[in-house]
């Protein structure tokens, strides 16, 4: 027998289902408290200006706007693809969601995403060549 009764993939499916659970009935009153004294990103200072703070959602909007805002981001994140097996499958293997993405459009959207995912210590140079060879071999048969 062994010395557990669970395996590793055991624990990913787990962690996999909780965080999915987390994430189907997001509270709405606390995507409000979570955007109170955050910074909006479109408007945060660059990085040479130490120090300084972006406009902050609940500094920069009155009331109504301020709720027209909490109700569009609570409508993103229940809309949200249920990415949670992925994500832990990304934690548990050390890697790190990368800014580069291929985009396959389709002409009034996308019609399909390919995201990626490397090791810390893979230099910037390897991860776009490999987001740039991928997106070659795609195109080569579209």
């Amino acid at each position: 027998m062994p010395d557990r009764p669970y395996t590793d993939d055991d624990l990913r499916a787990e962690a996999a289902r909780q965080h999915s659970v987390l994430t189907e009935d997001p509270d709405y009153v606390g995507v409000g408290e979570q955007m109170a004294d955050t910074e909006i990103e479109s408007h945060l200072p660059p990085a040479e200006a130490d120090g300084a703070e972006g406009w902050h959602w609940d500094e920069a909007l009155d009331e109504d706007q301020f709720d027209e805002a909490q109700r569009k981001i609570h409508g993103l994140i229940v809309g949200a693809a249920d990415l949670s097996e992925w994500a832990v499958n990304l934690g548990a293997d050390g890697l790190e969601p990368y800014d580069g993405q291929l985009t396959l459009d389709g002409g009034s959207k996308p019609i399909a995403r390919i995201h990626f995912a490397f090791a810390p210590d893979m230099p910037e140079d390897m991860r776009i060549a490999l987001v740039q060879g991928v997106g070659g071999a795609i195109a080569r048969y579209l």
